[in-house]
């Protein structure tokens, strides 16, 4: 398999990731390297909003890209262990080295293997908690892993309850394939973040039994979530809300 050239770039006190295109694959702010610094890569923890972290929890990243949400998780979730897929030895490399993930240890383990083969290992079903997929390349048009048959593969990952992030580009075909392939695989139990910067989507997926919740409890529970990380957490409720139909007076999914 023909790996892509990881590549960098600085701004502003900004680190970026490429490959081997002006296009960004993440980002990490020099002063905070733990801090997430993209809107959208924010909004991939969104699942502490409905799962609590107890001993025992388990967590895939499927992409490592700059390692924001490893970097995130290990530091902050401390109960959590972490599996991170990534198929390109380079990135792995190049997370550790110029965006400060940390290696290998009891909490996280890192597999350098194809997301596809992942998804499928039948040893691995109902074994996370939760999964957070953001798999582009370096013509980043549209998720690299697309189809029904992914999609259905990241379900069966999941635990009940379990919980699926993940990053869409709204302003292409492969947003409407990505969406509906998500909803029939998980019985459009799917809510969607509004767009940010650069036309991306965030699309949360549900496995388990039917959640109802308060708004004012999920505005309670993403402050604390907030308290406790300094994540921006303060949008994520009313984000959620608007975007999504028949949402407006409680949160049932």
């Amino acid at each position: 398999m023909l790996m892509e050239p990881v590549t960098f770039s600085e701004s502003g006190g900004i680190r970026y990731l490429h490959f081997g295109t002006e296009l960004i694959q993440g980002a990490m702010r020099l002063r905070d390297p733990n801090e997430i610094y993209l809107e959208y890569n924010q909004q991939m923890m969104a699942w502490l909003l409905f799962l609590e972290t107890k001993p025992g929890m388990q967590v895939a990243q499927l992409g490592l890209g700059t390692g924001a949400l490893t970097k995130f998780t290990h530091l902050h979730c401390p109960a959590v262990k972490n599996t991170v897929v990534e198929v390109n030895p380079a990135v792995i490399v190049a997370a550790r080295s110029m965006f400060y993930t940390p290696s290998d240890d009891r909490r996280l383990k890192t597999l350098q293997i194809d997301a596809h083969a992942f998804v499928h290992d039948e040893q691995l079903h109902n074994r996370f908690d939760a999964l957070q997929v953001d798999l582009y390349d370096a013509i980043c048009d549209g998720p690299s892993a697309s189809s029904l048959d992914f999609y259905s593969g990241c379900y069966d990952l999941l635990k009940s309850p379990g919980v699926l992030t993940v990053n869409l580009f709204s302003r292409h075909k492969s947003f409407d394939i990505n969406l509906n392939n998500i909803c029939e695989a998980f019985d459009n139990r799917v809510l969607l973040f509004p767009e940010s910067h650069d036309c991306n989507v965030v699309a949360m997926a549900f496995k388990g039994p039917l959640l109802h919740a308060e708004w004012n409890d999920v505005v309670k529970r993403a402050k604390l979530i907030q308290e406790k990380t300094g994540l921006a957490t303060a949008s994520w409720a009313p984000g959620l809300r608007y975007a999504n139909a028949r949402q407006e007076s409680a949160l049932n999914i």
